[in-house]
């Protein structure tokens, strides 16, 4: 079967890829505009880093038909984008005083486990956990950042401020995207290496055609 000289290309919404920074996308517009000042140039940074990821990704597939080092350069831009952003969340953790969890932290195991596919059901595991830190009693739970006051900490169980609960989770979600991104970089690089690009297609298909009329 002779090689197509532009292969098939586009396909990024079936890509787990650019479903996890869509999602990552839709979270960081809610939690900006919940908790971040909309005048601020952070309020916009952020935002628009969540969007050159996913807008990156798609751009870079539809290239890849005809460019693959457009493909690499457009991916290799959404995955700086989402590194971006991830700094962003850790930043305003730091900067409020909340934590920043480990892998191993139980709330953030249960929200690993729920696979959130939507912005929705990402709000229900918010919603969750600000009910479970309100009922369960005598059980540790999330470090309290220091900033806390007893007002917001109750007089049991320490309570989650939900934009604690959200940038963790969002960290969550870009961790997993940046690993994606990363391998899907690889991939990419190693395909370019064995097959070339556009111009080298061109030219087999080239040499394939003088061959057959000979």
């Amino acid at each position: 079967m002779p090689e197509s000289l532009i292969p098939k290309h586009g396909g990024y919404r079936k890509l787990v890829s650019f479903q996890k920074a869509q999602l990552i996308y839709d979270v960081t517009v809610r939690f900006c505009d919940l908790y971040v000042n909309p005048r601020s140039r952070t309020h916009d940074q952020m935002v628009q880093a969540a969007r050159s990821g996913v807008q990156n990704i798609a751009e870079g597939s539809l290239a890849s038909g005809t460019s693959k080092k457009t493909e690499l350069k457009l991916t290799n831009v959404a995955r700086a984008s989402l590194e971006e952003l991830r700094l962003d969340f850790e930043d305003y953790l730091r900067q409020h005083g909340l934590a920043q969890w480990p892998p191993d932290e139980p709330v953030l195991v249960r929200f690993k486990a729920r696979r959130c596919a939507s912005l929705a059901d990402v709000q229900n595991w918010v919603e969750d956990e600000v009910r479970r830190a309100k009922t369960v009693r005598g059980q540790p739970g999330p470090r309290r950042s220091r900033t806390e006051s007893p007002s917001v900490v109750g007089r049991h169980r320490p309570s989650l401020a939900s934009a604690e609960l959200v940038a963790n989770g969002a960290l969550s979600l870009l961790n997993l995207c940046c690993y994606l991104l990363d391998r899907q970089l690889a991939a990419q690089a190693a395909a370019f290496e064995r097959e070339g690009g556009f111009t080298e297609r061109l030219y087999r298909a080239r040499t394939a055609a003088r061959g057959s009329r000979q």
